[in-house]
């Protein structure tokens, strides 16, 4: 059975839209999943301003992973939530898609993402338009069939190096191949930036338990700034780095950036905050 649509997408169905202004629509989480990111949440969100800003280019390009200016996390989700999202779009045109977005669970906010820019690419290169027409229309209409995600696979990083409790250095493989690439994408495979975004949420969330030096449980209030700079190949392997700018004893800032060797792939600063 083919991976395409199973094993990467997140949105079951499209409610309404303004094509290429505004698009709300839902996914429910697989009850049989371990775990569902946060990070996929935001993925969840981006999927959907992607289904608006490619019908109204008529499926000749697609937008990818970007900047966003800041992605918040004010709630939590797991296995069997229904997450209600909904995206407004700036601007879709050639050259990129600018939105904010919200995934509601039960009404309540759980990510929100603000000043989010996606730069387009040919859409041939990536996937079969024709495929993803369809797909637009069955989303529209009776919508796609729930539960078939399977979730992703653990991806650890190797800590390297650092000084305990404000610097870590580490190490992470992309696996040569897994179910995801083939829905990212079916005919260029690329590294997904919101998993990336999810390894460097643990590392830094490892960084400040380490400098507490307690059982103390940390959370992700927000990331700023976040740069995904470079398509990432099955196989490669990356360079991460974090620092810790500010804290105090109930927060703490922390930039993380990866690298493939000198190259920046990817950064962001995480607020983290240390739950009660």
């Amino acid at each position: 059975m083919s991976d395409h649509f199973r094993a990467f997408s997140f949105v079951d169905r499209i409610h309404g839209e303004e094509t290429g202004k505004q698009i709300t629509g839902s996914y429910s989480i697989p009850p049989t999943v371990e775990t569902f990111p946060l990070s996929l949440v935001a993925e969840s969100i981006g999927q959907l301003a992607a289904w608006s800003a490619m019908a109204a280019l008529d499926f000749s390009v697609r937008p990818v992973a970007g900047i966003a200016g800041r992605v918040e996390f004010p709630g939590t989700v797991g296995p069997g939530d229904t997450l209600e999202l909904e995206a407004t779009l700036a601007k879709a045109d050639g050259e990129a898609v600018a939105y904010d977005g919200i995934a509601r669970v039960d009404g309540a906010v759980v990510v929100r993402l603000h000043d989010c820019l996606g730069p387009m690419v040919p859409l041939v290169d990536f996937d079969d338009p024709a495929a993803l027409r369809d797909r637009y229309e069955l989303l529209s209409t009776t919508g796609a069939t729930p539960d078939v995600f399977g979730g992703v696979p653990r991806l650890a990083v190797e800590k390297t190096g650092g000084t305990p409790g404000e610097t870590a250095e580490g190490r992470f493989a992309i696996p040569e191949s897994a179910p995801f690439f083939g829905d990212h994408f079916p005919r260029r495979p690329v590294f997904p930036g919101t998993l990336l975004m999810n390894a460097n949420l643990g590392f830094a969330l490892d960084l400040a338990a380490e400098r507490t030096g307690d059982e103390a449980r940390w959370t992700p209030r927000e990331m700023r700034d976040v740069k995904i700079r470079s398509f990432m190949a099955p196989g490669e392997t990356l360079d991460l780095k974090a620092a810790v700018e500010e804290a105090d004893v109930d927060s703490a800032l922390v930039q993380v950036e990866t690298r493939r060797g000198k190259r920046l792939t990817s950064s962001a600063r995480i607020l983290l905050t240390r739950l009660p």
